[in-house]
């Protein structure tokens, strides 16, 4: 259940989540109807079979956004509209108008909704209440709003609002590969992503690469800025940072997870609150790191 990407939101230390249980089981998720293209709701972050609808460890609580879609691929739709708009023309000797087709489609897609496949989907999010962060395990900040939005309508209010650093995150970047001091507990990773500072310039995508060589000092030298950055956090993570604050490609190194190996435990969920409770505690040591480096935003 390790999350995979980090899109951080900052809310207010003061808000009060005594009743979040109570407020989560009004929002549960529902099966999508015959008519409907999607559904969203909350579902026990230990699978869709258990109960508890979030997992508290100590000031950390682990939800799950549930969501139920049909699967109706445009290609499968525009196919049949074709043919029943060829049908109806010859028909009638006269090609339909605008509207006539819009119709028509309208009426194809609720006839193939009931009958369409349902795709399951989870995006789980974490909530930081010792720094006031929502993090959601999601690389489209338009994804991770969805699950913001989800937690606000349970509650009811929850000013949570995006990231956002008082410097900009590419100079910091930057800075990192020309030779300027990494913080504390990070290193250089070997992946980078170099961008002209005018928009529409151009792009260099590196991989595998050391990153301080003299080839991307040259790059450097170009005028080009660091948009992507693969960082380590004291061996025990790895991940691609980038100059919108998203957390990309994040894997747990052997330092984190060797400490899961060293305990015996009976069953699934056990295995997942231990999991939570060792990542909960990478996320905050990884916040900490980044916010006076990048001076990243408080809530008001």
């Amino acid at each position: 259940m390790f999350f995979r990407n980090l899109t951080l939101f900052r809310f207010p230390g003061s808000l009060d989540f005594a009743d979040l249980d109570t407020r989560l089981a009004e929002h549960v998720l529902k099966p999508v109807g015959g008519l409907e293209l999607f559904s969203r709701g909350f579902v026990s972050p230990f699978g869709r079979d258990a109960e508890a609808l979030s997992h508290r460890i100590g000031d950390a609580i682990w939800l799950t956004v549930g969501g139920e879609d049909k699967l109706l691929p445009a290609a499968v739709v525009n196919d049949l509209l074709q043919k029943k708009l060829a049908e109806l023309e010859e028909k009638e000797g006269r090609r339909l108008g605008s509207r006539a087709r819009k119709r028509l489609k309208e009426d194809l897609v609720h006839e193939l909704l009931p009958r369409a496949f349902v795709r399951p989907t989870r995006t789980d999010a974490m909530l930081d209440l010792e720094h006031g962060l929502c993090i959601v395990d999601a690389s489209s900040r338009k994804a991770a709003e969805a699950v913001v939005s989800e937690i606000r309508n349970a509650l009811g209010s929850f000013p949570a609002l995006p990231l956002n650093a008082e410097v900009a995150p590419r100079a910091v970047l930057t800075g990192w590969i020309a030779g300027d001091p990494l913080p504390g507990g990070l290193s250089l990773g070997d992946e980078c992503e170099l961008r002209d500072a005018a928009d529409g310039g151009a792009v260099v995508k590196c991989q595998r690469q050391e990153l301080q060589g003299d080839e991307i000092a040259k790059h450097l030298e170009s005028g080009k800025q660091v948009a992507r950055l693969a960082l380590t956090l004291d061996d025990h993570l790895s991940f691609v940072l980038g100059e919108d604050l998203v957390v990309r490609k994040l894997k747990f190194l052997d330092g984190a997870v060797d400490q899961l190996e060293s305990g015996e435990r009976e069953d699934v969920r056990a295995e997942l609150d231990a999991r939570f409770a060792l990542m909960s505690a990478e996320l905050k040591r990884l916040f900490e790191v980044l916010e006076p480096a990048l001076r990243l935003s408080k809530a008001e």
